[in-house]
């Protein structure tokens, strides 16, 4: 279930809050997070709230809307809402959602608030997947997205990745159940990111960087069905 989108109305009319606040009521996912009547209040509400949405006037006494945004260094999503047309291309400039021109209807509002859009999560790193190495007396975390390839050499293998390459402990089999569905295996010595497969040969494999590596006859099978998916 998504999350409600927490609003902010900054206005400085009682009739203007009185409206928004029955709309925000009727619209399914919105939520009341505060009510302010000027910038300064508003800037309180802000440092004290997580606020998804505002509803921002532009006339107001002390600061004026546009000048409040301003100032905010990661404002929320914003509605413009105001009885003066001419600041409409400003409002544009600082990236608004929209520009509710009063009075305004509601289905105007809403068409308004479905341009919100949702803030992107920002990844975890230790959630992606990735390996330990040992680097120079250090671990070292190498996500599984920037293996190119990796090479058995005896005892270790070698990792190609896209910054540097890598000698790790570990055999292609434990290599293999690591790297998982990403991974293809193409000849007993080399398993290579999906990702980076560009052309497939009678023999070899080129990757997307020109890498050229052999193709083992026990793993074509395999090879050719990932390439006709």
């Amino acid at each position: 279930m998504l999350a409600p989108i927490r609003c902010l109305i900054v206005d400085d009319e009682p009739l203007a809050h009185q409206v928004l606040k029955q709309f925000i009521a009727q619209t399914p996912g919105l939520t009341l997070s505060g009510q302010c009547r000027h910038a300064m209040e508003a800037h309180d509400h802000l440092r004290a709230h997580a606020v998804d949405l505002l509803f921002l006037d532009i006339e107001m006494p002390l600061i004026t809307g546009l000048s409040f945004l301003k100032t905010l260094k990661e404002p929320p999503q914003t509605i413009l809402t105001t009885a003066y047309r001419e600041y409409a291309y400003e409002g544009y400039e600082l990236a608004v959602l929209d520009y509710l021109l009063k009075p305004f209807s509601y289905e105007r509002f809403a068409k308004a608030v479905a341009r919100y859009q949702p803030p992107t999560p920002t990844p975890d790193p230790a959630a992606e997947p990735h390996l330990l190495l040992k680097d120079q007396g250090s671990l070292l975390r190498v996500p599984h997205r920037s293996i190119r390839y990796v090479e058995g050499c005896k005892d270790y293998v070698k990792l190609v990745t896209d910054a540097k390459t890598y000698l790790h402990h570990a055999t292609m089999k434990e290599m293999a159940d690591l790297l998982g569905e990403a991974f293809v295996r193409v000849h007993r010595s080399f398993i290579v990111a999906t990702a980076h497969l560009q052309l497939l040969q009678p023999e070899q494999v080129v990757l997307r960087d020109g890498s050229v590596l052999p193709i083992g006859s026990s793993y074509k099978a395999e090879l050719m069905a990932w390439f006709r998916k």
